[in-house]
């Protein structure tokens, strides 16, 4: 019956899962608990590197609040 297919596709879908959020969990860990940043467009990298320059660190995941920029 059709209901057969139903433990293949979730076993599928669990395989299509998995990656994408252990991706998101190795760029918390390795980046000081943010994901990591894609920068697709001028502007989005501009963000990045406005962020790397606040940071102090130079380093674009390292932030400050408002309160602490000169």
């Amino acid at each position: 019956m059709w209901f057969e297919i139903l433990p293949r596709i979730a076993i599928m879908a669990a395989c299509l899962f998995i990656p994408g959020v252990a991706t998101a969990c190795i760029h918390r860990f390795t980046n000081g608990g943010k994901e990591k940043r894609v920068a697709h467009y001028s502007f989005q990298w501009n963000l990045t590197e406005t962020d790397r320059r606040i940071s102090g660190v130079d380093r674009y995941y390292v932030s400050k609040g408002l309160e602490n920029i000169d």
